[in-house]
């Protein structure tokens, strides 16, 4: 599996396809986080960018390989494997964009909350990560399932995958939003809600579709 990692991980720097999610991302991160801004208002803003984001990349790596590269790497590991390498690594992209959004985050926003009380450093920093990693887990999930071998024309898989990705930011049921409002709504109250419950949620939503899409990969490769 770590073979079929660094290959797809190669696959995606060198495609350069990467490069559109990261200049959007940052593009997001520059017009929505302002200098001396709340800390927890502005986690909240750079997770939620993420969810779109990582669907995006997801799309990318599962149709990065040429066809009879993925035919030669599906004979020789399984089409399974190979298409959980894919999705892994979109989530590993993904993820490394939090990183910097943390990071950015950190570096240009007040640690106070939007009524100006004082918010801890480290701990703002723990629930945001967590609320970005939700996020890409739960992005991960959508362009799992709403792309091949799920849905298989582009026609129907790309307008599928934006409004998955719309409903699942806006909708109060979903975990990406239970997130992100627990942030912004704890600004207005100088507290942190860190979510390990809309975490937890998003792990198995994530892992029970990259199971289904890696199963239909073996079926229909």
């Amino acid at each position: 599996m770590t073979a079929l990692l660094r290959y797809q991980a190669a696959l995606l720097l060198g495609s350069h396809r990467w490069l559109a999610p990261a200049i959007l991302y940052a593009s997001f991160l520059a017009v929505g986080v302002q200098t001396g801004g709340p800390v927890l208002d502005a986690y909240g803003y750079a997770a939620a960018a993420l969810l779109p984001l990582a669907a995006w990349l997801t799309r990318i790596c599962v149709g990065n390989e040429p066809p009879a590269a993925r035919n030669c790497a599906a004979a020789a590991a399984g089409p399974g494997r190979v298409h959980l390498a894919c999705v892994l690594t979109a989530a590993g992209a993904a993820q490394v964009l939090g990183l910097v959004g943390v990071a950015f985050v950190a570096l240009l926003s007040d640690p106070h909350s939007a009524d100006h009380r004082a918010v801890p450093v480290l701990p703002a920093a723990g629930a945001g990560l967590l609320a970005q990693l939700a996020c890409v887990l739960l992005g991960t999930a959508v362009g799992a399932l709403c792309n091949w071998p799920v849905l298989r024309s582009p026609g129907s898989a790309v307008p599928a995958g934006l409004l998955a990705a719309l409903l699942l930011l806006v909708l109060s049921a979903s975990p990406a939003n239970a997130a992100v409002t627990g942030l912004v709504t704890g600004s207005a109250h100088g507290t942190i809600h860190t979510p390990w419950l809309p975490l937890a949620a998003t792990v198995l939503i994530a892992a029970a579709a990259t199971a289904v899409a890696c199963a239909l990969s073996s079926r229909r490769a």
